[in-house]
């Protein structure tokens, strides 16, 4: 299947060559037509499946370049909304404007922006909540409504504002509803937004991609530190995501990193909009090798290259346990996923083994305090296998 074939234009296809978009994924070969025929979509996806290219590619073609918001793109955090706009200036028609309207840095430039006139308007929810209230932006002439991570937007409280934000849209519209997973609550606000949807669905439930290999290291929690920085002097850990559960705690593990003199940095709710940018810049670049991340933050990091994934902490919701290594392992590239597991998060580790249907093998290193857990819940690592996704579609 070509990008011709799914009915891109030839000038569509031409943008696509030059920023190296070549094949169609499997995402974007099931959501590209239906979004050219004007059908509603409701789409499943883990990261790095090129579904950000599935919804703006159809959208840009047939974008109305009358005065006004024609589309509105909703994305959870700063750092996704910015890496849409990105992509969005990559393949936009001539004539056609867009920009992002996001929490965490000054009204001016985002005002006048609006003020001047947007075509495709990218927006966190509170930020565009706050301009609606001014009653500086109206959606009178919007064809296409966009929920991109619907499934984070909803975890992070904002399932008000987008209710609301759906309301003040044109029921006659186009919406396209992504989510990395579709799990029950996730679903019915779905179902109560769009409007006879066509599911097109990528990867497994809750399942991880094939290419990263996942491993859990059994240890004592104040053996934690000691662990990272042992791990941290391989070499073959060439650029490394490590996840905390808190903003403390992934500043605490900055500081370490730096105080070793690694190339580190951090991102969180809590570091002004700069100097998220700034760490995500660095590490993009490669200037920084190793980048201390909390769950909400990392949703806006879209890098190839990611080689290692450790989560220092378990996460508390399984689900964000698929989003964290769904970092590496991209655009068939090999990963390595590294949890570190004491034994109360023993129980954190097996919610995550239900929900993916993959059992993690636990390494047990002898150094680091580890405890074997029963026998019966774990598999032991003697076998020198590591248990992977079996890359198994999955069509609605």
């Amino acid at each position: 299947m070509t990008f011709n074939e799914l009915g891109l234009r030839s000038d569509m296809v031409e943008k696509c060559k030059r920023h190296g978009f070549t094949k169609p994924t499997p995402i974007q070969e099931q959501a590209i037509p239906v979004i050219l025929d004007g059908g509603d979509v409701i789409g499943t996806a883990e990261t790095g499946t090129g579904k950000t290219a599935a919804f703006l590619l159809p959208v840009l073609q047939k974008i109305n370049k009358r005065p006004g918001t024609s589309v509105l793109i909703l994305a959870p955090t700063r750092e996704l909304a910015v890496q849409i706009d990105a992509e969005c200036r990559k393949f936009v028609p001539k004539g056609v404007t867009c920009a992002a309207i996001i929490g965490g840095t000054g009204y001016g430039r985002q005002t006048q922006a609006i003020r001047n006139g947007v075509n495709i308007l990218i927006a966190t929810p509170g930020r565009l909540i706050d301009f609606m209230d001014q009653g500086m932006v109206k959606f009178n002439h919007l064809t296409t409504l966009i929920l991109d991570e619907a499934d984070r937007m909803l975890d992070m409280g904002f399932l008000p504002a987008i209710r609301r934000i759906a309301k003040a849209c044109p029921e006659n519209r186009q919406t396209l509803f992504f989510s990395a997973t579709m799990a029950g609550e996730v679903e019915r606000v779905a179902r109560q937004i769009v409007k006879d949807p066509t599911y097109v669905e990528v990867a497994r439930r809750g399942n991880a991609a094939a290419t990263i290999e996942q491993k859990a290291y059994p240890v004592a929690h104040q053996f934690k530190v000691p662990l990272l920085l042992d791990l941290l002097s391989k070499e073959d850990l060439e650029r490394v995501l490590v996840f905390t559960r808190t903003k403390r705690g992934a500043d605490r593990i900055a500081h370490i990193l730096e105080k070793q003199e690694h190339r580190s940095n951090r991102i969180h709710g809590d570091r002004s909009q700069s100097q998220r940018e700034a760490a995500l810049a660095g590490f993009k670049s490669g200037r920084t090798r190793i980048l201390v991340a909390t769950d909400v933050a990392a949703r806006g990091i879209d890098i190839d290259s990611v080689s290692h994934v450790i989560n220092y902490d378990v996460p508390e919701a399984p689900e964000d346990y698929v989003h964290r290594i769904g970092r590496t392992g991209r655009a068939g590239n090999k990963g390595q996923a590294i949890t570190f597991l004491t034994l109360a998060e023993e129980h954190s580790l097996r919610a995550i083994e239900k929900l993916t249907g993959q059992q993690v093998e636990r390494v047990f290193l002898p150094d680091f305090g580890g405890v074997k857990p029963m026998e019966s819940t774990a598999k032991s690592p003697s076998s020198g296998r590591s248990f992977r996704s079996s890359g198994r579609r999955r069509r609605r």
